[in-house]
């Protein structure tokens, strides 16, 4: 067992980690190397060509990211607004790039870090402490290589982290109260998703469980009173973003608009490698796991991005084989990587596995129902983005699938982690200490690939 004393110093351990990775990468890394960087910059540019005097939203000919809803643009936007009437520069948009990136970057941080803090605050009303630093929680969320990644680019998915922290608290607090609420509470809840749908589309993916758990409420007074919140909040939810969705839908002829046309959903759109792969594509997957090996699987190259940086736009460049550091070796670094985060791994699926059993408990418990709503949207999500890639298939290389992009789910996986080792703390003390002891490991082992090597 780990003495309250030796976690303590973890704690703090880890935390001081995680403050200097945000402001190492912060220093190192400039967000124009990012996903579509260029077009996310150009996004920015052009909402603040038009600020203070007015607000426009770009068109297709504007940037290839124009169907993104602006929420993530506006901070940058403000900062190239004020570098802009600040700098005496003759060419003031390149002038203000980086600096807009730097400050981006510092908020963004801070995004990440009010995120964690949410989460503590989550588990502290799930387990009815005091204690609001706890050391599963911290290491299990800042284990994830892609939050690093994300969070010093400029988009949208930084957002909709922090934002459903936030919904995700307030709707553990509902569920607490036996879904009893007041009018503050349907405005907050419809607040935060507005601005989880005016901050990416990924957002709308833990939107459905919200609905689809009133299959699991038995109670009918209580299903009565889930369906009228729901629906109220949702109603302000609609009313904040639908602005942006009818203006793509006016002008693009769809509430999704996007830069890619769709395909017909069919499987065959995928070549059966991606949903199964074989032969040296499972090999790489542990030796080098950087493109452009096993191009275009979509488990392996999603396992790959989340622990390490598959398509080579942080830890390393793959677009600069020639500059950078550690290029030569960061392809059996990043093997060493995914084979440590097995485990990680395998407690997501631990997780999953409890939060299905809460889908199946009747009568709920407390805090079932909490639980369910993250296994529901869990499913949704991976599905949904499954969906995505193969209405929108990127063949050959399929640079479409992306840790990033579904950060969230990764998110969703950690709480339920955190809850199986929870459980493991009460039933087996020994292997709940030696799994933290592993996590812990594992996340100074994994160090380096949370850091930029540009």
């Amino acid at each position: 067992m780990i003495s309250r004393k030796i976690e303590t110093y973890l704690v703090y351990l880890v935390i001081s980690s995680v403050v200097f990775l945000l402001i190492y990468n912060i220093i190192n890394y400039d967000p124009i190397y990012g996903y579509d960087a260029e077009a996310h910059h150009s996004y920015v540019d052009f909402v603040s060509m038009y600020l203070p005097d007015s607000f426009r939203l770009p068109t297709s000919d504007s940037t290839r990211e124009f169907f993104n809803p602006p929420l993530p643009y506006l901070f940058p936007a403000l900062i190239q607004l004020i570098c802009r009437n600040l700098s005496t520069s003759v060419d003031l948009l390149a002038t203000c790039k980086p600096v807009y990136g730097f400050y981006t970057q510092i908020f963004q941080s801070l995004l990440f870090v009010f995120s964690i803090f949410m989460y503590l605050q989550i588990f502290k009303k799930i387990r009815n402490e005091t204690n609001l630093l706890d050391l599963s929680v911290i290491i299990v969320f800042c284990l994830l290589s892609v939050n690093y990644k994300t969070f010093s680019m400029i988009r949208g998915e930084p957002y909709i982290i922090f934002f459903s922290s936030l919904l995700i608290y307030q709707f553990l607090i509902l569920c607490k109260k036996s879904f009893k609420y007041k009018v503050k509470d349907i405005f907050i809840f419809g607040i935060l998703i507005g601005c989880l749908a005016l901050s990416r589309q990924w957002a709308f993916l833990l939107f459905p469980s919200y609905f689809l758990l009133i299959l699991f409420i038995k109670s009918p007074i209580e299903r009565i009173r889930y369906i009228r919140f729901i629906t109220l909040s949702f109603s302000i939810g609609f009313i904040i973003s639908s602005w942006f969705y009818f203006g793509l839908f006016f002008e693009y002829g769809s509430f999704t608009a996007f830069n890619k046309e769709p395909s017909a959903f069919n499987l065959l759109n995928q070549p059966l490698s991606f949903y199964i792969p074989y032969g040296e594509e499972m090999i790489y997957l542990f030796t080098k796991p950087i493109r452009p090996y096993f191009s275009n699987t979509f488990l392996p190259i999603l396992y790959s991005d989340l622990w390490g940086d598959y398509w080579g736009y942080f830890s390393f460049t793959s677009r600069s084989l020639d500059t950078g550091r550690n290029q030569l070796i960061i392809g059996d670094y990043l093997a060493r990587v995914n084979i440590v985060s097995l485990f990680p791994t395998f407690l997501m699926i631990l997780g999953l596995r409890t939060g299905i059993k809460s889908l199946r408990i009747s009568p709920k418990k407390e805090n079932d129902y909490f639980y369910s709503y993250i296994t529901l949207s869990i499913f949704v999500t991976f599905f949904g983005f499954l969906w995505f890639l193969i209405k929108y298939p990127a063949l050959p290389t399929g640079d479409t699938n992306k840790a990033t992009y579904m950060i969230q789910l990764f998110h969703l996986l950690s709480i339920l982690s955190i809850t199986y080792l929870d459980k493991l703390k009460i039933v087996n003390l020994k292997k709940y200490t030696i799994a933290i002891i592993i996590l812990v490991f594992i996340f100074i082992h994994n160090f380096s690939a949370m850091m930029s090597h540009f």
